[in-house]
């Protein structure tokens, strides 16, 4: 299976890889930002069962880590480079050294584009590469007229070289539709699963020919099935916040004993046909699931040997839950 960014032409598998996961334990404006412990040589024989079994595209962040993430990509992919497509993300302060990640001034209407030469150099140095094929803003709630003095800025880097495409992590449709008025816009990474919907910014891809980049699209390991209602997480995992459990935990546990019986159809994992609602949802999907170990690779990536669920199943899973379109 194969996908599109956009409008930059760029082709990647249908799947993406998560690589936020794998950055370790690093703080995010002094809390917790990433999953626990990780072991490096047991997240480079993820990356390469991942692209072992098809999986071409790659989603990291300065962020992740705190740029331990962009350093594991380059390890693994350095004699392979050429062929993988790498999309990372900016917008923050990163400390490598003390693991810690932090705003530009006010989170919302910083200095983001003063910082973007910079930034895009140390992605550069740590991912060991030339260009970055898809750069993406991190910054999730930035001030949207703001957000133009970025867009122009990353046309720049575009123009000089440095990027290939670019991007924004963004759950809001109206501060995107800032951003795809830059040529090289090519995509929109946003929360997408079948508990987390956002009609309106599918809606503006198809309208400016944009990628949808789907983060969450397991509900952060819940639509797997491998959690219940007893779950916890150490205290270096995102996912031991409070935020968490209201926010997505809850109403994805309640789902899944919804729809089961359809995501596992056809000899489907629950992981898989969550997946395959993603990609029944729309032909600009790109689920990025994250992936630390070599039988999550396996098992994800083998999603794309089913492919999407049937219109008929989509409207199912509807019906189940009790949306109606």
């Amino acid at each position: 299976m194969k996908r599109v960014l956009g409008r930059s032409g760029i082709e990647v598998s249908a799947l993406g890889m998560g690589c936020w996961a794998i950055g370790g334990v690093w703080s995010f404006l002094g809390s917790p930002g990433g999953w626990g412990e990780t072991d490096d040589n047991e997240s480079i024989a993820a990356l390469h069962a991942a692209y072992d079994n098809g999986i071409t595209f790659y989603d990291t962040a300065a962020n992740y880590g705190a740029g331990h993430s962009e350093h594991l990509l380059a390890k693994a992919f350095k004699d392979r480079r050429d062929r993988v497509v790498i999309a990372t993300k900016f917008g923050y302060a990163v400390d490598e050294a003390g693991k810690a990640v932090s705003e530009y001034g006010d989170g919302k209407t910083g200095d983001v584009a003063g910082h973007l030469a910079a930034d895009v150099e140390a992605s550069l140095r740590r991912l060991e590469t030339d260009v970055i094929d898809l750069f993406q803003f991190h910054v999730n709630e930035y001030d949207a007229e703001k957000s133009a003095e970025v867009r122009d800025a990353l046309e720049g880097l575009v123009r000089q070289g440095k990027i290939r495409a670019y991007g924004w992590s963004t759950d809001y449709p109206e501060r995107m539709k800032v951003f795809v008025k830059g040529p090289n816009c090519t995509s929109v990474q946003c929360n997408l699963n079948v508990v987390m919907r956002n009609p309106e910014m599918l809606t503006l891809c198809d309208e400016y020919d944009q990628a949808c980049i789907n983060r969450a699209p397991l509900a952060m390991g819940i639509l797997t099935g491998k959690y219940n209602k007893e779950s916890t997480w150490v205290k270096t995992d995102v996912r031991s916040e409070d935020w968490f459990q209201d926010w997505m935990f809850e109403p994805a546990l309640d789902a899944l004993s919804k729809v089961r019986e359809i995501f596992t159809s056809d000899g489907r994992t629950l992981a898989q046909g969550a997946l395959a609602w993603l990609w029944g949802h729309s032909e600009r999907t790109i689920p990025i699931p994250g992936i630390r170990t070599v039988a999550q690779a396996e098992e994800n990536a083998g999603a794309m040997r089913f492919g999407p669920l049937t219109a008929s199943q989509m409207k199912e899973v509807d019906a189940l839950l009790g949306i109606d379109k």
